[in-house]
């Protein structure tokens, strides 16, 4: 597993990402950008990152953008699209940049790019649904 990369931060996070991160954040002017250190764990049999790693990182990151946008209400995916554009390596830092596009009532429209370094890897879009608590 790779060192966590200067300027960013592991999360501590349960499910998924104690398998395949940590997930790692850091700020970017108002917002965040998030980030996996990708290793051999995290390959596919051709040697390339799994597009399930890139997808999971997508996902995560346009969720938690939806939980701080919504006062830190929980969100859950309704339907997520992606694009591959590009292959990343294991050894690969991937970056998301997500961001809210709209919000009407309890749904949520959002865009993510997955980039290493200033490559895009993956680009993709989800909707998601406040999920009420209590």
């Amino acid at each position: 597993m790779m060192d966590t990369p200067e300027g960013w931060k592991a999360m501590k996070i349960g499910g998924l990402w104690q398998t395949i991160g940590p997930l790692l954040a850091r700020r970017d002017g108002d917002g965040w950008r998030y980030g996996l250190a990708t290793d051999e764990r995290h390959g596919n049999v051709l040697g390339l990152v799994h597009g399930g790693t890139v997808t999971s990182l997508m996902d995560h990151a346009m969720t938690l953008v939806a939980y701080e946008a919504c006062e830190r209400q929980p969100a859950v995916t309704v339907q997520m699209e992606t694009r591959f554009i590009a292959a990343a390596r294991p050894g690969d830092l991937l970056e998301a940049a997500a961001e809210l596009r709209e919000r009407t009532g309890s749904l949520l429209f959002l865009d993510c790019r997955i980039a290493v370094g200033d490559r895009a890897v993956a680009a993709g879009s989800a909707v998601m649904k406040l999920r009420r608590t209590a």
